[in-house]
């Protein structure tokens, strides 16, 4: 008998020498009860959004012309409509430049589209920024309106709104100019990835990854769920378009890569090989032909996006190590 316990309130049972002690009947429905409702503290307290704010840091936000910050500088000697790639790449020899300003990690950086003269940055310390590529690579606008760290950034097609995914379970679209919140949706679960569709007649429709293996389809127009792709088995961690948006490719935890049709929520094609090893970013080539995958394995694949999907042996690159312990 443990001292101090009343044998009708404990119920004890003896393990070798040891004697283990549990709660009653009773007990352990005030207990249950207890739980639950720290439990349902707790997801009340997660689900609880916070009120946007936005703060513009530069004095200038129009040019002579009464452009906004969202056009590109004319003063370069750059042309940023064009079509054409540089006529050489090299490597990167020195830093020329380093943005400061969030307090905690970096999770997610997205180039302005079509001109890339601005950056957005999301970071863990639940801002997201807008820098200047060019000129005095100043800090413009910080964006503000999660509780939790933010993990993904979308663009739409012309950059005039971006979308935001955060732990606190809500992803949110800002207007890019004005930092105006003009949307709050929530999958219940944490938002993974997010991805507008590249479809000019489609800039109202986001897919969105989540940790509970679905992908969810939402038109911002509505607010309203229209689709959901559920067939992976854990958290997707990436959407990517391809075949001019007609199909989706998705990465998981899984360790498999699986390709949708548009709006069919069965997958049209499942790669999963013994050897592979989840795939935690992609990248698309500027033709749209090649998808790069960064493998946990340490491993750069590469596969054809525009015939059947298949893996491209001879565009496996090798070489990183991970990390030591302690370092």
């Amino acid at each position: 008998m443990v001292s101090g316990l009343h044998p009708s309130s404990v119920v004890q049972r003896l393990i070798g020498e040891e004697t283990v002690s549990r709660p009653s009947e009773e007990q352990q429905v005030v207990l249950d009860k207890y739980n639950d409702a720290k439990v349902a503290q707790s997801r009340q307290k997660d689900d609880k959004t916070i009120d946007e704010k936005t703060q513009l840091h530069i004095h200038d936000p129009l040019d002579y012309q009464g452009g906004s910050f969202l056009h590109a500088p004319r003063d370069l000697d750059v042309d940023f409509h064009s079509e054409d790639g540089p006529d050489k790449c090299f490597l990167p020899k020195r830093c020329i430049h380093t943005w400061t300003g969030h307090t905690k990690g970096v999770s997610a950086i997205r180039i302005f589209p079509n001109s890339g003269h601005l950056l957005l940055s999301a970071s863990m310390d639940s801002k997201v920024k807008l820098w200047e590529v060019y000129n005095d690579r100043r800090l413009v606008r910080t964006y503000t309106g999660h509780s939790k760290a933010v993990r993904d950034i979308s663009f739409n097609n012309d950059g005039t709104r971006f979308l935001t995914a955060s732990y606190d379970r809500y992803v949110k679209m800002f207007d890019t100019e004005t930092g105006q919140c003009i949307g709050r949706y929530t999958p219940k679960k944490i938002p993974y990835c997010v991805k507008f569709n590249p479809d000019e007649d489609k800039q109202h429709i986001f897919l969105c990854g989540t940790s509970d293996k679905k992908i969810v389809q939402w038109d911002t127009t509505s607010g309203d769920i229209m689709q959901e792709y559920d067939r992976h088995l854990c958290a997707v961690d990436t959407i990517s378009f391809i075949d001019d948006s007609k199909r989706i490719v998705s990465t998981s935890d899984d360790k498999s890569v699986r390709v949708w049709e548009w709006e069919i929520p069965v997958d049209s094609k499942y790669i999963a090989e013994p050897s592979m090893h989840a795939v935690s970013s992609v990248g698309m080539s500027r033709n749209n032909r090649w998808m790069v995958c960064q493998s946990s394995d340490n491993q750069i694949r590469v596969y054809d996006a525009a015939h059947k999907m298949r893996l491209n042996k001879k565009k496996t690159f090798k070489g990183h190590k991970p990390p030591s312990p302690g370092s």
